[in-house]
Order: C-alpha cells, then structure tokens, then sequence
C-alpha cells in the first residue's frame, strides 16, 4: 500500500471562510470518542475530497454519524448536529484505489451552521469543552464502579488483548473512561451517539454502566446456557444435534439436494458396472457409509474415491476379438522384417485364441538384446487382435504394491499397475506388455516379482486380489507378454510361468533391410523431410551398419540415421541445396571417422593370440585372449577382470596342457622355470563364463609351441581335463557377433550342432561352421603350421 501524507485535490478551495469552519466527513454506523483511535475507509468522492482537502490543509476533520447509512449523498438534514473533532493520523491509498484514514478523536463539536460555498460538507462549529469533575466524589466512585464491570465484561469475552485490559485500569478520568468503554462496547449507533452528545459527566456514565451491566449479565447467561448444556448433552445427542443442525444448513444452502444426488449417481454406476456379487455388495456397503459420513470427514474422500475405481473398472466389458490369421501376418510383415520363428508362434497362438477363444492364454517371454523389436511386437499382437494395448514399465520397481496396490489405509493409496493398465484400456481383455521383466528387484518393501507370480498363472489370475479394491478382479481374460533382455535374472518360479521366446540380433543383410523398410522413413518423418529430398543408398546404409555400429539390434543404427538425416535438413533449410543422395563417401564429414575397424589381422600375426566368442546383454561379441610367457617359477597370472568361473576355465587349459606336454612337444622343464600370464583386453568390462575354455587353450597351445592361430577364425565352447568340448549358450548371437566382425571361420561345439537352425540361413552362408567334440579337432583348425626359430629371447616369451 502506498501512504500519501498531502495528496493533492482536483479543485482548489476558496480561503475566505470563517476561522472556526470545520470540513465535515460523514460516516456510517460509526461513531468516533475522544482520545480513540479508529481506521475509516473513504469511498464517496466527495468524502474523498474532503479528507485530501484536511491534509493539504493540515487541518482536523469533522466526523459525524449520518442519520440513514443507505444515503450515497447525504445532505445537511441527513446528519446528526454533535460530532467528534479528528485528527488524520494518516491517508493510504490501496492498490485497489480504495482510501482509508486513521483518525485519533480530539473533542466533541456542535455544528453551528453550515457553508454552502464548499464542494464538500464543511461548517461553522462550537468546541464541546469537557467539564470540569476533580475531587467530586460522585464522579470517583461512579469511576471505580465503570473500571470494574469493564473489567469484568473483558474476562468474560473470549481471546481478550492483554493490552486492552491495562489500558482500562490505567485510565483515571471519568470522561475517557466512559468514552473508552462506549467505545469499545457493541452497541448500536444511535447508542453511542447518544453517549456523545451527553455532556454531563453523571449522566454520561450512569448511560455507560446501564448498558455495560446489560451486556454483562448478557455474558454470563450466555456462558451459564453453555455451560449447562455442554454438562448435560451426551456425546451421542450432541452428534445427533449437530448433524441436524449441518442437515439444516445443508438445505438452507441447496447442498442437501447435491448429496442425495451424488449418492444417487453411485448407486446407479455400481448398478451399471456389472460387477460380480462379492464386489457388488462391497460397493453398496460403502455407499451406506458415504451417506452416513459427513463431507468434512477426512474419511469421506477416500471413501468417493474409492468407489469411483470400483464403478470405472470394465469389470464385463470387453474388446470383441477380430482375428484373421492373415490379416495378423500381414500386420507382423508390415511392422517387423525376419524374425520368422518368432512371428510363427505368434501366429500358432492367435490361431488357438480363435478357436479356443475361453482357453486359458499362455504367457509369451520375449527376451533379447536391446533394440531387436521386443516392445513393438507386443503392440503388433494387439493390433492383430484388435485389442487395447497397455505397456508397465518394471524396471526399476522394487516395491510390492506397484504390483498390488497400497491398502487404503494410507493416505495417497492407489491400485498397483495392473489394475491402473485395466481402467486406462477400459476393457478387461487388454494386451498387457510387461517391459523389462529382468530389471526387477526385492527390497523391505517386498519382491514384485514374487507379486507377479499370481498375475501371471492362468490358474490364479481369475481371483486376483489388489490389495487396494480388497475383491477379486479376472485377469484370466486379458493377454500378458513379458520382454527381457537376460533370461537368467528372472526369478526361476516366475520364469516358468512363461513361454519363453528368444530374438537374437539381426545380421549387417538384415539390418540393411530394416533400415531400408522402417528407420529411414521414420526419421525423415521426424526431420520433416520427403522421401526425394533425402535418400541414403544402400552402400551407405552398409557403410553405416558395418563401421559406425556394431550392436545385435538396431538403435544405434537408427541414431546415425537420424544423424545423417539432420545434416541434410539443415542444408535444405538453409536454402544450400533442395535435395541429397548420400553415398559411402559422404559419410565421413558427416559423421565422423570410422568407429570400428577390423583389428584381428594385427591381434593375430603373433603366437598366443586367440579370439573367443562371447554373450552379453547387448548380443554377442567377440573376445580376445592373449598368452605371454616370461622365465619364472610356474605361476600363472590372470588379468582382465576375470571371474571365478573363468579364473578356472584357464587353469584347466594349463593342467590339460601340462598332461598332453609328451605330444605337444613341449620341454619337461617347461612349465617350472616359466611364469604364464593370460590376458583378456578390455580390462575395465568384467568377463565370466566358461565358454572361452577353447580359446583359452588355443591360445597357450599357440603360444607354447610358437605358431600362430589363423586371423580369420573364432572359437567357442567349454573343455574338460579329458579334452573333450561342451556345449554353451548364445550360439545364435555369437556367430552373428562374429559375421559383424569380419570371421570366416567358427568353431563350435559338436553337441550345439543342433542349434544350427537358429543361425540365420544368409549368415550360415558366408561362415564355414567346424563342429568339433575334442580340443584336438580345435588344434587341427586353428593353429598355422610352426613359425621358423625365434631368437633365444623372443622363445623365452615376450610380451604381446
């Protein structure tokens, strides 16, 4: 608020009135005493005008009760003759343009007779002096009677200010003390007017004390009726008085109609959900309670709200399922290139679904690396079907009730996921895609995965029980699909209760085609590009897959798309060129320089270098294995991160060299006057597994007996101190892993040939695949013929 000491009036006043002239402010309803303080707010524009008038002129103001406080103009007959000279203490204008004062009472005056000539009430005046009262012992005892009942009145009102009450005992005139009491007290203001204009000080205070004794005797009643009636009135008859007090409000507002209404509106929705007997009656029993419940209760809105996801969940309402075995291929061809096996199963499952449609859905597990299409199948099926598509993201979760709902009890609960996916879908029958099943994980709030056990058994989820409706909702109507990218971190029980479907990377073909077919498109979409203003040939899509990515999916590869499209929007945008065709040797100032390259010629061209093949999350990779021996006493070092189950695949290489020494042609002493140190590159990434047992022993056979594995081939499968080769996992992603390597030649497990239909039938082309059950077969492939002689040193072992 902005104070404003002399503003400034809009029309100058004439100078020639009278000396005793005051400037009149009329006021409704209240009445100022002498020595009060009271704030005003000004609003007339002629009152306004006068208040700024008094400041500019640093004169007191007049403040005198008008007869009728509806008059907007009262005139000289509207107001009363006695009023009290103020001083302005202050003048604020609000932000609101709104004006208030703050007058201090001076004295009483009495109008004489009135100015015509102002633009604003102002008049001649009589000062009423206050007469004299000291040593009147009338007046001294009628002083003490008044400070008393005052103060009595002020105990009994509630939340009285401390400051009040010392006032009151400190005041020693018998006029103030009557003014202050008067003042202060509610009465009307025909009453206080009266007090004013009576100038007798007897008389003034005999006025004050009959209507202070009125009011005193009024409070006690008051506080007497309340306190026997609190005393008497149990706590059930007072809840009965005062909801029926709160019904009578209500209907005086028109809030009762509301109520009934809404209670109306709830019955009519349980009615209209179709909801099985035990939900049905749950509903209605909180109904019931919602109309006995106050609206302020803290209860009440979660008992609406709870109804409210009792009455909107498709308890009966489904999806009609429109299924056509081509259509779905079609749809499956449309969206996905390859991936032949896994779009069969789905097939072979719609298919069931149309003729069986009451039989219970099995529970499809996609696991795969990033980027090969999981989450989109899940979205194809749906489309397939016809049906509503939900995704729950679960990575991350670590708490039950995402799963089960938080029960009621808590402030802020809600259902968990599924139930949340089931009234987002508004069918009952939605395919649900649980995204990233593997990234579960337990902790003191509870396991989701073992909450999941129930969501996912066609024998259970017919009764699942979410722990914040508290009845049983079917979830046997509805299509579950789980994706992962490791299949070993799914808890084993919740594991088996999934068809499990493999998606192993694509090949540089099969990524070139589904660049081609959906990448391309899809990012000159985003960068608002025509298919003829951008087009990126086929040697620069292979470029692209083969030297600025190297993943089993299809991401990055998307991104440097993305990459290349972007350059040439900014050229068309700029206005440089209309149109670009990019080619193989474009790519390099756009993106850069190659990100890899092929290394195995250089890794390869000494003894003791071999490469392995191996799985991870992302596909599978190759692994390079280097051997190097230094004079020693028989210690063998291991570096790279290895794990425990590696450490040993490495020991049992060296033991079952150390027992074929005689046929390798090894020296006896060999192995006691050489330390062996075995390194796998990229010492920061942790390594285990034992499926680099034959690379592992490849590489110290190379080593030990000076000649070179063949830079071209690759290796995989775990031995035994017999020399036989086991079989192992990821064969699929492996040889893939390879292919995107540039290896010509894989050597595989003997008992994994009947993997063999996995790997892709372009990709079993370009390889030549060696299946051996024995380390002897493995030597026979992958060792050169021996290095010519070494000088002494280089024999002894250097480093690679």
């Amino acid at each position: 608020m902005n104070d404003q000491q002399a503003p400034k009036t809009t029309e100058p006043v004439a100078r020639d009135w009278p000396e005793d002239f005051l400037i009149l402010l009329p006021v409704r309803n209240v009445v100022l005493f002498p020595e009060l303080v009271m704030p005003l707010a000004v609003g007339r524009p002629a009152s306004i005008a006068a208040a700024q008038e008094a400041i500019r002129a640093e004169r007191p103001v007049g403040l005198i009760l008008q007869r009728d406080p509806a008059l907007e103009d009262p005139g000289v007959d509207d107001i009363y003759r006695v009023g009290t000279i103020a001083n302005v203490l202050r003048f604020v204008t609000g932000d609101d343009e709104q004006h208030h004062l703050i007058c201090q009472g001076e004295a009483r005056f009495r109008i004489l007779d009135f100015i015509p000539s102002a633009p604003f009430l102002a008049a001649r005046v009589e000062r009423l002096h206050e007469p004299h009262a000291a040593g009147d012992k009338e007046l001294e005892a009628r002083l003490l009677a008044l400070r008393e009942r005052a103060l009595e009145a002020l105990q009994l009102l509630p939340q009285t200010p401390q400051e009040l009450v010392n006032a009151v005992r400190l005041i020693t005139s018998a006029g103030l003390m009557a003014d202050t009491v008067a003042g202060y007290m509610d009465l009307k203001p025909e009453d206080k007017q009266d007090i004013l204009e009576t100038l007798d000080l007897k008389q003034r205070m005999d006025k004050v004390q009959a209507l202070l004794d009125y009011r005193v005797e009024v409070l006690k009643l008051s506080q007497k009726i309340h306190q026997q009636t609190r005393e008497r009135m149990s706590e059930r008859q007072r809840e009965a008085v005062l909801r029926e007090q709160m019904r009578s409000i209500q209907q005086e507002l028109g809030e009762g109609e509301e109520r009934g209404a809404e209670i109306r509106e709830l019955t009519a929705a349980v009615e209209r959900a179709g909801m099985p007997e035990e939900a049905n009656t749950q509903a209605l029993r909180e109904i019931k309670r919602l109309e006995r419940m106050p609206e302020a209760a803290a209860e009440y809105s979660m008992v609406r709200t709870y109804l409210e996801w009792l009455t909107e969940l498709p308890w009966s309402q489904e999806s009609e399922d429109k299924i056509d075995i081509e259509a779905a291929r079609k749809v499956l061809d449309e969206d996905h290139y390859g991936l032949d096996k896994i779009k069969r199963r789905i097939l072979e499952h719609l298919a069931v679904h149309k003729l069986n449609p009451r039989g219970k859905s099995p529970i499809l597990c996609f696991v795969g690396p990033p980027g090969v299409g999981k989450t989109s199948l899940g979205q194809s099926i749906a489309r397939a079907m016809g049906r509503q598509f939900q995704r729950i993201a679960l990575g991350g979760v670590h708490d039950e009730a995402e799963i089960r709902g938080h029960r009621r009890t808590y402030i802020g609960a809600l259902p968990g996921n599924i139930i949340q996916g089931i009234r987002k879908a508004g069918t009952r029958n939605p395919v649900f895609m649980l995204d990233e099943m593997d990234k579960l994980s337990a902790s003191f709030h509870g396991d989701p995965a073992s909450a999941l056990l129930e969501v996912l058994d066609p024998e259970q989820n017919a009764t699942f029980r979410d722990n914040y409706l508290g009845v049983p909702f079917d979830l046997s109507h509805a299509m579950f699909i789980g994706t992962a990218n490791v299949l070993d971190q799914i808890p084993g029980p919740l594991r088996d209760r999934m068809e499990v479907i493999e998606l192993p990377g694509y090949t540089r073909e099969e990524k070139i085609e589904i660049a081609r077919r959906y990448l391309v498109g899809r990012q000159l979409q985003a960068a608002g590009l025509g298919a003829e203003q951008c087009r990126i040939g086929d040697a620069a899509l292979s470029q692209l897959v083969a030297d600025y990515t190297r993943e089993a999916g299809c991401r990055n590869l998307e991104r440097e798309i993305g990459a290349v499209v972007r350059h040439v929007a900014v050229r068309i945008a700029a206005g440089t060129i209309e149109r670009a065709e990019i080619g193989p040797d474009d790519l390099r100032a756009i993106l850069g320089p190659p990100r890899f390259e092929d290394e195995l010629a250089m890794r390869t061209s000494v003894p003791g270098v071999a490469t392995g093949l191996a799985w991870t999350p992302a596909g599978g990779d190759i692994l390079f294995i280097e051997a190097s021996r230094a004079p020693g006493n028989g210690r063998l070092i291991l570096t790279g991160q290895l794990g425990d189950v590696m450490k040993e695949s490495a020991q049992a290489a060296l033991t079952l060299i150390k027992g074929r020494a005689a046929s390798l042609g090894l020296a006896p002493d060999l192995f006691e006057t050489s330390d062996i140190h075995i390194h796998v590159p990229a010492g920061a990434i942790p390594k285990d597994g034992p499926s680099a047992g034959v690379a592992l022993y490849i590489a110290l056979v190379s080593l030990l007996t000076n000649r070179t594995i063949r830079p071209e081939l690759a290796m995989t499968g775990e031995i035994t101190l017999r020399g036989l080769v086991l079989p192992v996992g990821g064969i699929k992603e492996k040889t893939l892993a390879a292919l995107r390597a540039g290896i010509k030649t894989v050597l595989l497990p003997a008992r994994n040939q009947k993997d063999a239909e996995e790997i892709p039938e372009s990709a079993r082309r370009q390889l030549d695949l060696h299946w051996i059950a024995r380390v002897d077969e493995a030597e026979a492939l992958a060792l050169a013929a021996p290095a010519e002689p070494q000088d002494p040193v280089e024999a002894a072992g250097g480093t690679v």
